[in-house]
């Protein structure tokens, strides 16, 4: 009987919120970062408003204890995703509470060691489910008011949603009391725990802006926060809507699953946005930070009720920060953004079948179509019908889920356009609308110029040398400049020199990036002028010069190491490890290689993130610098929560394997390795 009942209640639990409205909850948890597990006491209040005999709270792989509906103790099972609670539930208002422990296979990530003293644990719902650390509901429809009290070693700090009421020291642990006002879908749900730092701002409206950094980022926080408030204001008066939460917090995690992640009034973002003022020049957090900060009213005041709806949160966060990043770089950036996704569309739509309306659609659709969709609308109606639009979208659907038509049904009030035919355009189908699309692109001068110089794109270089050489003499936008080098790079060299020499001129950060990208072979009559590009603010373009002149010139090579041995670069140590491996393979440029390979060793282990491991690993494989602990660095890498890092640890095993001397080195270190290495290396030993 019980494995029928089970049966029954599953068809059920899809229509619970016909049946049951949760309201509140509090939550106490302690997290213990030795054995990577919570345990945590829940109290839920809930509507129930049709009789039901079983309710579900979806909790991964959790073992639970005194659970009381009411404050008396009731019948429950669970069956590895959900808890259920078994009772006559009657109309009215009820109480449920019990305790739990859980030991989160995802979704809450621990990072750094106790050991280092790096800890760092981090939450990340959206597409991993928070129900898999705290009992709570995957449906977004559940929207609940979380209050959330957190236990930790006092060394750390805790950011989670909503205001801070209280943080209160109990010896050697610290509770920290956080309370939201409105409810939220649990996927927005979040922690981050750490040894961070902040600084605080307030917008216009007088909402807090807390900015958390590490304290060895001191320096790098304006940079990395650059136009953080004015991203705020904008929004704020452009969307026509107050900020719905009472604070804005945003922090950087290390080894984060994505650029960013927009939980309810606490955005986390990748430390690779941690940036000083060189840094900014090509890894700018202001995309990021506009497209997560659009995403509060977009997706946490309104979100959408199906997977198949997400372009209501993905589209409108792409095209507000879009809008938001027109407000400071200027409208030939907004152009230039959209013209490029534009491009990447068009050519996708050739092998993608999927629209925007299908839930199987790709991020470049959700995201880019959705933001073109929007454009389009934009421009067809009106802005102040679609400022209006929108204000009255958001206002009638707060803290609920929503569907294209509720959107369109706003429109309709205050337009004839005709809805139908631009969702058949722009929504159900995968072709791209390249006419209509190039009709508003050509509002824009810079755009105009560079659509000449693409239908220049098939023509010899002397019909084009006296256009080029005067655009790139002009002030016209530098992605026209980029455009004209890269349309170069096949020429040969004695006929493109001379616009390569205008080129340099220009002193674009972006413009000389693209010679320095598109020139690998680099003629000795143009060395000296390829070599300044080696003092451009720019870490990717000096990362990318001082590989091509270490390459051309061997003769050079002590010189050019000698100029950058104290190169640092990104977060992700870039211009670092390439000097170090390129050390390395210099002939007689170190007498002791030994600290060198140690040190670029030491850059591909677990003390530090993926992004720098992997950087390093691929440098060592790559110049053929093999030991042992390179190969237990690369095991380590299978076993990493980032699906890319752990990809490319076992493409690399697998590769080195056909080797039979590194198959014998990999079966030697094997008993040395953990339970879970072992595990995937002998998988791989195996296949």
């Amino acid at each position: 009987m019980k494995y029928l009942f089970l049966l029954q209640s599953t068809l059920i639990f899809a229509q619970q919120i016909q049946f049951v409205d949760f309201k509140l909850v509090n939550g106490q948890i302690t997290i213990n970062p030795k054995d990577k597990s919570v345990r945590g006491a829940v109290s839920y209040w809930f509507d129930v408003l049709k009789a039901t005999d079983t309710i579900k709270i979806d909790a991964q792989n959790m073992d639970f204890s005194d659970v009381e509906l009411n404050q008396k103790e009731i019948q429950f099972t669970t069956n590895g995703k959900q808890i259920l609670l078994i009772s006559s539930f009657k109309k009215g208002t009820n109480n449920i509470s019990f305790n739990y422990v859980a030991k989160p296979k995802q979704a809450l990530y621990f990072v750094g060691s106790e050991e280092n003293d790096n800890v760092q644990i981090w939450t990340q719902g959206q597409g991993k489910n928070t129900s898999n650390w705290f009992p709570s509901f995957d449906d977004v429809k559940e929207k609940v008011i979380f209050n959330l009290e957190v236990v930790v070693d006092s060394k750390y700090q805790v950011i989670s949603n909503g205001i801070l009421k209280s943080k209160v020291n109990n010896n050697s642990m610290t509770n920290w009391r956080f309370n939201m006002q409105k409810p939220m879908s649990s996927y927005l749900l979040m922690l981050a725990i750490g040894k961070f730092e902040k600084q605080t701002q307030r917008s216009n409206s007088g909402i807090p802006l807390e900015m958390y950094y590490e304290s060895k980022d001191k320096s790098k926080f304006e940079p990395t926060y650059r136009y953080s408030k004015q991203l705020f204001d904008f929004l704020e008066k452009e969307i026509g809507v107050k900020y719905p939460w009472e604070i804005y917090k945003q922090a950087p995690v290390r080894d984060f699953l994505y650029a960013g992640m927009e939980n309810t009034a606490a955005t986390l973002f990748s430390t690779r946005y941690v940036v000083d003022a060189t840094g900014f020049e090509d890894r700018s957090y202001t995309n990021v930070n506009a497209h997560e900060l659009a995403h509060q009213w977009f997706g946490n005041l309104v979100t959408a009720g199906s997977s198949k709806q997400h372009w209501l949160q993905e589209g409108f966060a792409t095209y507000y920060a879009l809008l938001a990043e027109k407000e400071i770089y200027g409208e030939d950036y907004f152009y230039s953004k959209l013209y490029e996704s534009a491009k990447q569309l068009k050519f996708a739509s050739r092998t993608d079948t999927i629209p925007v309306l299908n839930a199987k659609a790709s991020s470049l659709t959700f995201y880019q179509k959705g933001a073109w969709a929007l454009f389009v609308l934009h421009e067809a109606i009106g802005k102040k019908a679609f400022k209006k639009a929108v204000k009255c979208y958001l206002k009638k659907h707060s803290f609920q889920t929503v569907n294209t038509q509720d959107f369109f049904a706003e429109i309709k009030k205050l337009s004839h356009y005709d809805l139908n035919s631009f969702s058949k355009v722009w929504l159900e189908t995968t072709v791209f609308n390249t006419q209509q699309a190039n009709a508003l692109l050509n509002k824009n001068k810079a755009i105009q110029i560079l659509f000449e110089v693409e239908k220049l794109r098939n023509k010899p270089l002397f019909e084009k040398e006296d256009f080029f050489a005067e655009t790139l003499q002009s002030d016209v936008y530098f992605t026209v400049k980029e455009a004209i080098v890269n349309q170069l790079k096949e020429v040969k060299f004695e006929d493109k020199v001379v616009l390569l020499s205008l080129a340099l001129e220009t002193k674009n950060i972006h413009v000389r990036q693209a010679i320095a990208a598109t020139l690998n072979e680099i003629p000795e009559n143009f060395r000296a002028q390829y070599e300044t590009l080696l003092d451009d603010k720019s870490y990717q373009t000096q990362e990318i010069v001082l590989y091509n002149l270490w390459n051309n010139f061997p003769e050079q090579r002590a010189r050019y190491l000698d100029k950058s041995k104290e190169w640092i670069g990104f977060s992700d140590y870039n211009l670092r490890t390439l000097w170090l491996s390129l050390a390395l393979s210099t002939h007689n440029y170190s007498t002791n290689k030994e600290p060198l390979i140690d040190e670029l060793i030491n850059y591909s282990s677990s003390n530090y993130e993926a992004t720098i491991r992997q950087d390093a690993l691929e440098k060592l494989l790559a110049f053929n610098i093999i030991n042992d602990e390179v190969l237990k660095n690369l095991v380590k890498a299978t076993t990493h929560h980032m699906w890319q890092f752990s990809k490319f640890g076992r493409d690399n095993i697998r590769r080195l394997l056909k080797n039979a001397t590194i198959r014998v080195s990999f079966e030697r270190i094997l008993p040395n390795l953990n339970e879970t290495e072992q595990f995937q290396l002998n998988r791989l030993l195996k296949e």
